[in-house]
């Protein structure tokens, strides 16, 4: 039984009656929560009644004792607890997490995110935006990137692989980490194939009519960001004419669109990661614009500073950097 803990055997998990673990919160820090703000850090926790394990459903009471939520206690993280259900009545089953990615996959069909499919990707789970905070799946054609942000999650991988492969004719399910949200959840999982194939080195995705390679297993984060689809799009209708520069391009995907979509003059890209420029550089190149694309190595903020010190200007600039700071403690430094 993929679901159970270390402590508990199989036998004791089915015939399990002990009562639902309570969580307390202090007084004033309800509203949040009853708002359904999903995560319940620590130190917003009066008490625990009861003793969960990590991955245990709890249920959340304010103060006073009223019912706010269901959610999956973890005491290896800040967020001690994850919401799923604010419905009294609803407990966090296997029937909950399946209706929970169906609905997830549907919304996707219904919007045509899955037509083209051999060809095609998209996100498929977004997390807390499909109830199901700490779960990210992205669909590459038939390949399947699962990405865990909750160690409580994480334990519905079996529950997961097996909805993936009854839903979808999958050839490959791979498991994506991040190294600072293992670290912050307790994660003691690596980057590693779950059921089929490994992905292909290089996957070949169309996206708004543009082509692009991408490595599912070497890129950054889940491989190509899928989430920002309609904003490369959005940027795109206002660069017409435009010289644009663009930092922290990746593999491009801004710039191809300001030039196919938005009809801007030029683009400039600059990126600290020569693998990354290697693979834009190639992406311009497959859609036949390398002429009106120049990408560079660079860090961005020394290029900002040259181009000011040059007195160098530009139409717009596209700028998407990564995290600055993880946590409150590294705002400083960033």
């Amino acid at each position: 039984m993929s679901d159970s803990h270390p402590s508990v055997s199989d036998d004791q998990v089915a015939t399990d009656t002990r009562p639902t673990p309570r969580v307390v919160l202090k007084p004033r820090r309800a509203l949040p929560f009853f708002g359904r703000h999903p995560w319940v850090f620590a130190g917003a926790i009066s008490r625990i009644e009861g003793n969960p394990n990590t991955g245990d459903e709890v249920i959340l009471l304010s103060d006073k004792g009223e019912f706010i939520a269901h959610g999956l206690y973890n005491p290896n993280s800040n967020i001690r607890v994850r919401l799923y259900s604010w419905a009294e009545t609803e407990t966090l089953d296997d029937s909950l997490w399946t209706s929970r990615l169906e609905q997830a996959v549907t919304l996707r069909e219904e919007v045509g995110l899955l037509e083209n499919f051999e060809t095609s990707g998209c996100r498929l789970v977004f997390s807390e935006s499909d109830q199901l905070s700490g779960l990210t799946i992205d669909r590459y054609g038939a390949w399947f990137l699962v990405q865990f942000s909750s160690l409580a999650l994480s334990q519905k991988q079996d529950l997961i692989i097996g909805f993936l492969k009854a839903r979808f004719p999958a050839k490959g399910i791979w498991l994506r980490t991040e190294k600072g949200r293992r670290e912050a959840e307790g994660l003691e999982i690596s980057d590693q194939l779950l059921d089929g194939e490994e992905p292909p080195a290089h996957f070949f995705l169309e996206e708004n009519g543009i082509r692009y390679g991408m490595s599912m297993v070497t890129g950054q984060k889940t491989g190509f960001y899928l989430d920002q689809r309609e904003n490369r799009l959005a940027a795109a209708r206002y660069l017409k004419n435009h010289r644009t520069l663009e930092l922290h391009c990746y593999t491009g995907a801004f710039a191809l669109n300001a030039i196919i979509h938005g009809q801007a003059q030029s683009v400039l890209s600059y990126d600290s990661s020569q693998s990354a420029i290697d693979q834009a550089t190639a992406n311009a190149e497959l859609n036949g614009i390398g002429n009106r694309i120049r990408f560079q190595t660079g860090k961005a903020y020394a290029v900002l500073e040259q181009f000011k010190a040059e007195g160098e200007q530009f139409d717009s600039i596209i700028l998407d950097p990564p995290k600055m700071a993880r946590h409150r403690s590294g705002v400083k430094q960033a």
